[in-house]
This record gives structure tokens, sequence and C-alpha cells, in this order.
């Protein structure tokens, strides 16, 4: 892929109940593209303040790289209308409404998941709901006893999916110890991966200093696909 400049477009999509989702596309330079191939980039727990903003870099980055990245925010956060659930359920929906949204007006035949924290667990039991998905890239997914409160029941989506799968986690991640994810992960179905990050806490593998990282490690996932 070339490293060339990119362009982002804004855009709105209505989700299947009628929330209307903020949308942003960042779009390689004409011709540099992969053509049928989007990332679909899944935001943190919006109650917590989560939204598109914090995966601006990674969609920028990819998008240098000649891939064309989608960010929203999700129901309830930034511009979008409706109100954010407590368990990330319904925004679900807003992940599948984008997913949808992407094969009819980008022309992707294949979208690739990328979810970050709590949108890592919203991602993950979009996944089998959506034919053209490919794989999913998880970046912190909350698999530790206390968050498991609230996203527990979105486990069990995701790790019964035979797509192809990349858990990347700090090794300090304060929600999910690295035995809770070994043993998560043990029942999961089809092709799973993990990728740790050594001495890495969970926030800060949100923040901007792991984006040239996390780009990295999503752009090598999808070429091994």
């Amino acid at each position: 892929m070339s490293g060339s400049a990119s362009s982002t477009e804004f855009c709105t999509i209505e989700a299947s109940d009628g929330v209307k989702l903020d949308a942003r596309i960042f779009k390689p330079n004409a011709g540099d593209g992969e053509g049928d191939l989007v990332f679909v980039l899944v935001h943190p727990y919006s109650i917590l303040g989560g939204c598109q903003g914090l995966m601006k870099g990674m969609a920028r980055g990819l998008a240098n790289r000649g891939f064309t990245a989608v960010t929203f925010d999700m129901r309830g956060a930034g511009r979008s209308t409706g109100r954010p659930s407590i368990t990330g359920f319904s925004e679900v929906n807003d992940v599948v409404s984008v997913c949808q949204w992407a094969t009819r007006n980008l022309n992707a035949n294949r979208i690739l998941l990328v979810g970050s924290s709590a949108g890592a667990a919203i991602a993950g039991s979009a996944v089998d709901q959506i034919k053209e998905v490919i794989g999913f890239v998880s970046l912190g997914y909350p698999f530790g006893l206390t968050a498991s409160i609230l996203f527990g029941r979105h486990h069990k989506f995701i790790l019964q999916s035979s797509k192809p799968k990349l858990f990347v986690m700090g090794t300090k991640d304060g929600f999910t110890s690295v035995k809770q994810l070994e043993n998560k992960l043990r029942t999961a179905a089809g092709r799973t991966e993990t990728h740790l990050i050594k001495g890495v806490s969970h926030f800060q593998m949100e923040g901007p200093d792991f984006d040239a990282q996390m780009v990295n490690l999503i752009a090598e996932f999808i070429v091994s696909l």
C-alpha cells in the first residue's frame, strides 16, 4: 500500500430504527484503494465519553495506506441522535446499519470490523449479522469480571463466530487480565489470534500514541486473510 494523503467525507447514516448516526469516511487518493474492502471502526463506550474522534488517527492511518475506513458516533454520542444503552445492545444495530450502508454506498463486498474497548464487544456481536464481514479486530476487549456485568452477554457472539479474529491487548489492561483473555479464547471458534503489548494499560492503548502500532497490526491481519 502506498503512503499517499487521504481525504475525509462527512455524512449521516440512518439506523434501521430511525436513529441518525454522524459518520466520517476516510478515503485514500483515487486509484490507491482496495476497491471493495472497507474498514468499519467502532469507538469505546459512549457513556464514558467514547466517540468517533478516538478512532480518527487509526482511520487516517489506514486511509494513508490505501484503505477506506469509516468511523461513526454511536447513538447518543457526538452529533448522533438517540440515547446510548447501558449494555451496548442497541448499538449493535448501529454497527449493522453502518456496515449495510457501506455495502450500498462504498461498494464494500468485504468489511473488516475493528472495535475498541466496549466497541469491541458491540462490534463482536454484529460480526455474524453481516455477511460482508470477513474478519474482526478487537483492541482491548472487556472480558474481565467487572466489565462482564455490563458486556458479558456479548461474549458468546464473537466466541461462537467462525470468522477470523485478532485480539490486541495491553498486558496491564485494568479490565481484563492476560489469563482471563486466554481462558475466554480457549472456547473461540475459527481462527483466533492474540497480540499482547507488554506493560501497556487499557486507556494507554486507546490513546493516540498507539494509533500507528494498531494500524500496522490491522494491516498485517487483513493481508493474512
